[in-house]
């Protein structure tokens, strides 16, 4: 590799490393919404279907402007629109930390929601740019970002939220405004790819294989991120809350078991995309959703050591799975990455908020002890993975 390449290399391994960075920042602060739910259901005499209903304002608001937003950029790339979405999450936040009814609070989270929205789409288009050809592994580095942030929220809640109150919310913003200096950056050097002739094209190129064979396989893809995400809202939204009624844990030590969870989820991501580009990303998807099964069934029937052993096991293989759907998806749908990206990231906002939803219904009916039980199960979808187009179909070797 000359001199010229290598710094080229640097250049863009750095741009992979500070979206990762902001996605981490973006996630964080996202991250606070859920982590503070016992202190909202305290403050506000909640019910847990209030609780469901506003992962569901969050999650749906960021699963209907994504892919739309994600379809325009792929016509009309608009580097500068990251620090905006970051600046929705910041206000976001003021407004949950200051919000003086449940309405405010729903505001809160559906700010946050947009924020996450124009975030998402764009930043992975960034990442997939500046991957140099290995897409699972950037796409991997791109959203470990997001996962250790929503690892590192439920611990930040434990250690400042809880102590110094709701309003020390707020004093996330910071957070916020670095993340929207280095976008401003990621923003212009994209502005110059573009400028340059190296931006990604306007015009998609045709399907690999045929639209119908594509459509199903979209929609199975679409069942597998609905499994995932279905299962993993029980945990970021309802976690706590079965530490604390099962093994009468406090609200700190039962957000420390949340954020160890979520570490192993990040770690998980971090795999995923490396091993997805050596052996293969439906390889990946097979595995880790359907390898999740055995421990999801046994967890809800163990002792507080087991369960937090197996919270890590779950993490870690069920997250590897998300950077091989994305990726697989991009590959079927040539040209079209940030929609894809819309769509996927969405989809996972949008189904997790809609899970959230309908668990809090049933945990207020039936216990939440009981849902752990009832949702163990959905690993089992990893299933339909079998209907999946082959690598030979992607490159038209029929």
């Amino acid at each position: 590799m000359t001199q010229t390449e290598n710094s080229a290399a640097n250049g863009t391994y750095i741009v992979i490393l500070a979206v990762s960075l902001c996605h981490l920042l973006n996630d964080v602060m996202q991250s606070l919404l859920a982590a503070i739910y016992p202190l909202l259901r305290a403050e506000f005499a909640l019910d847990f279907w209030q609780i469901g209903l506003m992962t569901l304002a969050f999650q749906a608001t960021a699963s209907l402007l994504q892919p739309l937003i994600g379809l325009y950029t792929d016509r009309h790339p608009i580097p500068q629109s990251l620090p905006f979405g970051m600046g929705s999450t910041m206000a976001g936040l003021g407004v949950l930390a200051y919000a003086d009814s449940y309405a405010m609070l729903l505001a809160g989270a559906m700010l946050i929601g947009v924020g996450s929205a124009v975030f998402h789409p764009e930043a992975s288009r960034v990442a997939r740019l500046a991957s140099g050809g290995r897409f699972g592994t950037a796409q991997s580095l791109f959203q470990v970002g997001g996962n250790f942030g929503q690892a590192i929220g439920p611990l930040l809640a434990a250690f400042i939220v809880v102590p110094f109150g709701r309003p020390s919310v707020a004093w996330f913003a910071l957070a916020a405004l670095v993340g929207m200096i280095i976008l401003q950056q990621v923003g212009a050097w994209y502005g110059r790819m573009r400028r340059a002739g190296r931006g990604p094209s306007t015009t998609a190129p045709g399907l690999r294989l045929p639209r119908r064979r594509v459509a199903v396989a979209i929609a199975i893809l679409a069942f597998l991120v609905l499994s995932k995400n279905a299962y993993t809202a029980l945990f970021t939204s309802y976690y706590t809350f079965f530490l604390i009624e099962r093994f009468e844990l406090t609200t700190q030590q039962s957000q420390i078991m949340l954020f160890v969870f979520l570490g192993a989820a990040a770690l998980g991501v971090v795999i995923g995309g490396p091993i997805g580009d050596r052996i293969g990303t439906l390889t990946v998807i097979w595995v880790s959703i359907l390898g999740v099964l055995p421990f999801a069934l046994l967890l809800p029937h163990v002792d507080l050591l087991w369960t937090g052993v197996l919270s890590v096991v779950i993490g870690l293989i069920l997250a590897s799975s998300f950077p091989a759907i994305v990726v697989f998806a991009q590959e079927l749908v040539p040209g079209r990455v940030g929609m894809i990206a819309g769509i996927f990231f969405g989809l996972a906002f949008g189904l997790g908020g809609i899970a959230a939803a309908v668990l809090g219904v049933l945990a207020d009916a039936r216990g939440i002890e009981w849902v752990f039980a009832a949702c163990s199960v959905l690993p089992a979808l990893g299933i339909l993975a079998v209907f999946l187009p082959r690598r030979a179909e992607l490159q038209g070797r029929f």
